[in-house]
């Protein structure tokens, strides 16, 4: 006779469940370091190609900043994938689980081709001399300009978009709770702040820190979320 008793969770879905829940917990926590090692944070102007290309160079403390923000990429795919699981209980929203976490996850490929061809590879600069450097101004400028096909990285914004569709859906569901649904949804859409004004981008940081840690924590519980 089959036995119509649930069965327990494996060690792989303890495992999935960690690591979701992990993905909630580090990627506001990365972000908020990331920004939070951005120069001139009381003196928010927004920055010109060259200004931008100058600020880049020796910042060793921004660059770690960089390395945190590209190390949470992944994270935001899991968390994306989640939302969209949370979505796909109602017909009626699952679209916007689908298509606001395809977007997102272009968004977040962007953010990582991004923070590699603008930021990463400012720290390689930092060993050439300035005479050297001043040569290369050119094609820095062009690059920070995100001239030919780095206009790609101009999509980046879909990261923001996907997961404000995602959050607007869940407010129709109640699967995460009101509060937390609405500060991660503002904070989400103040994350693709311009650069210079980075302490909008923090504050951005900390309001989803607020809203994704409990969720995080709930999830390692394995308590389900909605």
């Amino acid at each position: 006779m089959t036995s119509l008793t649930p069965s327990a969770p494996s060690s792989l879905d303890n495992m999935k469940q960690i690591g979701t829940g992990l993905a909630f917990i580090l990627f506001p926590l990365l972000f908020i370091l990331g920004f939070a090692f951005h120069p001139d944070l009381s003196s928010p102007h927004l920055l010109s190609p060259t200004e931008l290309v100058l600020r880049a160079r020796h910042a060793d403390l921004m660059q770690w900043g960089h390395v945190l923000d590209t190390l949470s990429t992944p994270l935001l795919v899991l968390i994306a994938l989640r939302f969209m699981k949370l979505l796909d209980r109602d017909s009626s929203v699952a679209w916007a689980g689908f298509f606001g976490a395809a977007l997102a996850i272009w968004g977040v490929m962007m953010l990582a081709a991004l923070k590699g061809a603008l930021c990463l590879t400012m720290s390689a600069m930092d060993t050439v001399p300035d005479q050297e450097f001043a040569q290369m101004m050119p094609g820095l400028l062009a690059m920070f300009s995100r001239k030919g096909w780095m206009a790609l990285l101009w999509s980046v914004v879909f990261l923001p978009i996907g997961f404000a569709i995602q959050a607007i859906a869940l407010l129709k569901t109640n699967a995460i709770p009101r509060w937390q649904n609405i500060i991660f949804l503002i904070g989400i859409l103040l994350i693709g702040t311009p650069d210079g004004l980075e302490i909008v981008n923090l504050t951005a940081s900390i309001l989803m820190a607020v809203a994704l840690v409990p969720l995080g924590i709930q999830t390692m519980m394995n308590k389900e979320i909605g």
